[in-house]
């Protein structure tokens, strides 16, 4: 992409917005919401630009809102567009080797970081059914395990 300037971040959020425009959460809640929240806790943990440019495009591929061919043509940074793959669950991705590809690609965890920690915010988990609470609240639990991570409110050694 020489010569080609980068997208920048307001325009990365206004593409990311439209992209997942009518998508909601598991709560019923725009789904904007999580992608401006992890964003956020990127850039509040001490992230990158193109941390934040990936927290805003961590879903985009895996839930169709934006294609693979999209990524690889647009103009962002290779570690941004690393880091999206990386955070990109593949179907019937073992979690272990989700996991492993999110801790070898640098830069990633941390955006991961901030998006289990908006998922599993018990605002938002209090509003689902006690099952769909439960087995998220275990997923994700798994994930922050296997990623090395504390758990929310844990204190940091």
């Amino acid at each position: 992409m020489t010569g080609t300037p980068y997208l920048t971040l307001a325009e990365i959020e206004a593409l990311a917005v439209a992209a997942h425009a009518g998508q909601t959460d598991k709560a019923g809640r725009p789904y904007a919401e999580h992608l401006r929240a992890v964003a956020e806790g990127v850039r509040v943990r001490g992230g990158s630009d193109a941390q934040i440019a990936a927290a805003w495009l961590h879903d985009s591929v895996e839930d169709d809102a934006l294609s693979e061919a999209w990524l690889a043509e647009a103009a962002l940074p290779a570690e941004t567009k690393a880091m999206v793959r990386a955070l990109t669950k593949r179907p019937g991705e073992a979690t272990e080797d989700y996991t492993r590809r999110i801790l070898a690609t640098p830069g990633a965890l941390l955006v991961k970081e901030s998006d289990l920690a908006h998922n599993a915010d018990p605002d938002r988990l209090a509003v689902l059914d006690a099952p769909t609470r439960e087995r998220l609240t275990a997923k994700y639990a798994t994930v922050r395990a296997l990623l090395g991570l504390a758990a929310p409110g844990a204190p940091t050694p």
